[in-house]
């Protein structure tokens, strides 16, 4: 007799010729585990509280165990949206996510052209954000030195060197126990390089994981290779019938492609065939299918067909070696490039030396010679994109100026044209001379180092034209290696700025027959003045060296380097270098804390920058002088300096500038006992910077302060948790005198709470997401924005929305997009605002698009900010309490 079985909810006693009515068939043989439907919906919710209550759990201890990491962001770049379809490749997508679960080094391996890089961002960024962490991308296709490899990637991240950290150890420390996926693109001409690099990341990373494209395996313990072949080719007899033909992923491709340049192409029986048989001689390559296809507005297929069998018969037989496929991707590219005119033919192969991209000015001056007038050259490019032999980049930027490049496939063709032609060397004196000549604008500037240019944009061709002059056996380009050290300082980039500073210094002031090859100094070492002779580069160098010490806590070296600048420029008797070194030389005598000093190099720098008739710099020097008087006790004297300069500097410096102007000004009202005063400065100088940055703690700092003078304990307390946190994650400390202001200030707030309140307070600090600390420091309480906004907007899908009445020709926002933005703001994820909302994530997503183009916004940082700019004009007392000071 079998024992008595009982309901798994209430007990109550089954009966054994199966479930009672309602509570569901037992399938399979299965007895009844329940007596009702009733009992059995109850052992589900009581599943689900476990489940959920599990989650919690460990939620909560991933906070415990680094809750600085959870929210450290890396601001680098984020994956390109692309700007057309992606066409097929579903199973090779299933199978990476498959392989992705179980490895954390995954290389995409295959010939140029074969679709890495488009396959690896498809994949990617289907994965962006959520438990598995931001995907960034690295483009490696412009490097060529591996010892620069860690560099390169942590520019590209947007991570900086701080804490004296340098390498693969500064990159594994920002990444630390944060998820993140990493996209090493084209990494064949670097393998061992990414493999050590990989590697380490790796082993010291736990959740980082790395997708890489290489035409060569990695070859790393643990190391995943997922070949990628050609698209898919329809089956050979079925060509006739244009539905068989279609389910081929090289075909769609080819016919999608074909109707963006074509309007209305479309496959039937006539040209089914055709069609097929082209893709079938390409080998189902997407590169050179793409390439095909942009023919066929000008072309028939038939001529198309017969083009390319002669090409590859001509290019297999002869100038290529390699395989099979890496010669059909080459006479795709070889007969696209025997379609064009002469023009053509000439810019396209001296845009080879143009690695980082171009625009028709910088192509011109680099392209244009006694046969190529300048003005033909926009005309040239427009065709030469049109035929897919330049892509244009995508971005804000591209609506202003439009910029393009060579995919690099192409662009090692085109360079070989180049050097056959002849032309290679005086192309490369083209580009350099062009480089050189976008250094004119800043000469007679004071303060270059600290300013952007337009070489900023053109960092990657000026890294190719520092490299091509220094392995071609010619005299080094002073200039532009000194501008190369600038660009890298400014990127944060110290140590690869003070190694270009070094060769600057060896290079431009030692005597070429006194110089010992074998003598390699340190870039971290100071030289001695008397060392280099009077040069129009050594004081620059010296100053910038100084500065990026300093950025290092070098604090010995940027004192030496500053010294030396100084001695130099007044040998020169140059008034500008000379402030500049100066100028220098006070920044390094802050680091140590020398403030006298410092006021007194301050004051001569503005004194000699004052007969310089420039307005912006004559103002710098002023607000850098009220910052030292401000630590001498002067608030007074330096309140004055700042009411001077700072309405030049407000808006019309570059941000950075002005952001760091604003907060002086707020710390000098500080100092003074104007809170009101200073809580605005603070604000202003909080909304001015773009995205997370140390540039944005100090105002952040600064309303903490302003919050514990007012007796706003828990608020103060809240903040100063928020910036030590946000500190942790940026690897960076303030200046000293203004760490123990902070430092006393946040004391004071901890003596007035209890203990928990207290507890409570640094909590709720530490929970804050970098948006809703944004919206929490400019409006009070992050819990009262999304309130605020929906009192503005209403409920409906249809209102005026939140974006009614603003300026420029903006559209408003629906209502379901206000609601986005203000969850935006509260710092949520795309897929907590879709729970919150009932709504899927892409659907969110799109919102979110609509609010950003409307916006004419990029990041959820400007979203944020804009939505607490729309709460205090909503409410009259932000109104009062906001104003700017005057």
């Amino acid at each position: 007799m079998s024992p008595s079985r009982t309901c798994e909810v209430c007990g109550t006693e089954l009966p054994d010729r199966g479930p009672p009515k309602g509570s569901g068939p037992a399938q399979g043989g299965r007895p009844a585990r329940y007596c009702s439907a009733a009992c059995r919906q109850r052992a589900f919710r009581r599943r689900s509280a476990r489940d959920a209550q599990d989650q919690d759990r460990e939620h909560r201890q991933d906070q415990e165990h680094g809750q600085e990491q959870d929210h450290r962001q890396v601001v680098g770049r984020e994956l390109p949206r692309p700007l057309d379809s992606f066409i097929g490749r579903r199973l090779e997508l299933s199978r990476l996510r498959t392989l992705s679960k179980s490895s954390r080094l995954l290389t995409l391996t295959g010939p140029g052209g074969v679709g890495k890089t488009r396959l690896a961002m498809e994949f990617a960024g289907g994965r962006r954000g959520g438990a598995d962490g931001k995907a960034l991308l690295v483009e490696l296709d412009s490097l060529r030195d591996g010892d620069r490899l860690p560099q390169a990637v942590a520019a590209a991240l947007g991570v900086g060197e701080r804490g004296g950290r340098t390498g693969i150890a500064l990159l594994a420390h920002e990444l630390g126990d944060r998820p993140m996926l990493i996209v090493l693109d084209n990494c064949e001409h670097l393998a061992e390089p990414c493999a050590q690099l990989a590697a380490a990341l790796l082993a010291r990373c736990p959740r980082v994981r790395i997708l890489a494209t290489s035409r060569e395996v990695l070859r790393v313990p643990g190391e995943v290779v997922f070949r990628v072949g050609e698209l898919s080719l329809s089956p050979a007899g079925e060509d006739d019938d244009p539905a068989a033909v279609l389910q081929a992923d090289a075909v769609r491709l080819f016919v999608e492609r074909a109707g963006s340049c074509a309007p209305g192409f479309e496959l039937h029986a006539g040209n089914a065939r055709t069609v097929a048989e082209i893709c079938r001689r390409l080998d189902g390559m997407p590169l050179a299918i793409e390439l095909a296809a942009r023919r066929t507005g000008a072309l028939p297929l038939s001529d198309i067909l017969a083009g390319l069998d002669d090409q590859l018969t001509l290019l297999t037989d002869g100038s290529r070696t390699g395989p099979g496929r890496h010669r059909e991707l080459a006479a795709a590219i070889d007969w696209s490039h025997r379609l064009l005119d002469p023009e053509e033919q000439a810019l396209f192969r001296r845009l080879s030396v143009l690695v980082g991209g171009f625009d028709a000015v910088g192509a011109a001056a680099v392209c244009a010679d006694g046969e190529m007038p300048p003005r033909h050259v926009l005309r040239v490019l427009c065709a030469l994109e049109a035929k897919s032999l330049i892509v244009r980049l995508p971005g804000p930027e591209a609506e202003v100026t439009a910029r393009f490049r060579q995919l690099s496939a192409i662009r090692a063709y085109a360079l070989d044209r180049l050097a056959d032609s002849g032309e290679l060397p005086g192309t490369w004196q083209r580009a350099v001379d062009w480089l050189t000549g976008l250094l004119e604008p800043t000469t007679g500037q004071v303060f270059v180092d600290q300013a952007g240019g337009p070489l900023t944009e053109e960092r990657e061709n000026l890294a190719a034209a520092v490299a091509h002059t220094n392995s071609h056996g010619g005299a080094p380009n002073v200039p532009l290696t000194l501008a190369l050290a600038r660009v890298r300082y400014q990127q944060e980039q110290l140590t690869a700025a003070r190694a270009l500073l070094t060769d600057v210094l060896e290079r431009d002031s030692a005597p070429a027959d006194s110089r010992d090859p074998g003598d390699a100094r340190d870039p971290r070492q100071p030289q001695h003045s008397e060392d280099f002779q009077d040069s129009r580069h050594v004081g620059a160098a010296l100053a910038l060296a100084a500065r990026a010490a300093c950025q290092q806590v070098d604090e010995a070296a940027a004192l030496h380097f500053a010294e030396q600048a100084v001695a130099a420029e007044r040998r020169r008797n140059d008034p500008a270098s000379l402030a500049n070194a100066l100028d220098a030389r006070a920044a390094a005598l802050l680091c140590r804390g020398e403030f006298s000093q410092a006021v007194d190099d301050f004051a001569e720098c503005l004194a000699i920058v004052a007969t310089l008739g420039r307005p912006r710099d004559t103002a710098w020097c002023r607000h850098h002088l009220a910052w030292a008087l401000l630590h001498v006790g002067k608030a007074a004297e330096g309140d004055a300096l700042m009411s001077s300069c700072l309405p030049e500097l407000r808006g019309q410096a570059p941000w950075c500038q002005s952001a760091a102007a604003l907060h002086t000004a707020g710390a000098i009202r500080l100092a003074l006992g104007d809170l009101r005063a200073a809580e605005q400065l603070f604000a202003e100088a909080l909304r001015t910077v773009p995205g997370e940055s140390f540039h944005a703690l100090y105002p952040l700092e600064g309303l903490a302060v302003v919050a514990a003078e007012r007796g706003e304990m828990k608020r103060s307390l809240r903040l100063f948790a928020a910036c030590a946190q946000a500190r942790r994650r940026l690897d960076t400390e303030p200046e000293a005198e203004w760490q123990r202001h902070v430092e006393a200030a946040a004391a004071r707030a901890e003596a007035a709470l209890t203990p928990a309140a207290r507890d409570g307070a640094v909590a709720g600090g530490r929970r804050l997401r970098w948006e809703r600390l944004l919206v929490y420091a400019l409006n009070g309480t992050a819990e009262d924005s999304a309130s605020v906004v929906a009192s503005t907007v209403g409920n409906g899908d249809g209102g005026g929305g939140i974006g009614s009445g603003t300026g420029g020709g903006r559209s408003a926002l629906t209502g379901r997009e206000a609601a986005v933005a203000a969850l935006v703001a509260e710092g949520l994820t795309n897929r907590e605002i879709a729970a919150r909302l009932d709504l899927s994530a892409s659907t969110v997503a799109t919102h979110l698009d609509n609010v950003r183009d409307k916006l004419g916004m990029r990041s959820r940082t400007q979203i944020a900010l804009w939505v607490a700019g729309k709460e205090r004009r909503a409410t009259p007392e932000h109104d009062k309490r906001w104003g700017e000071v005057s």
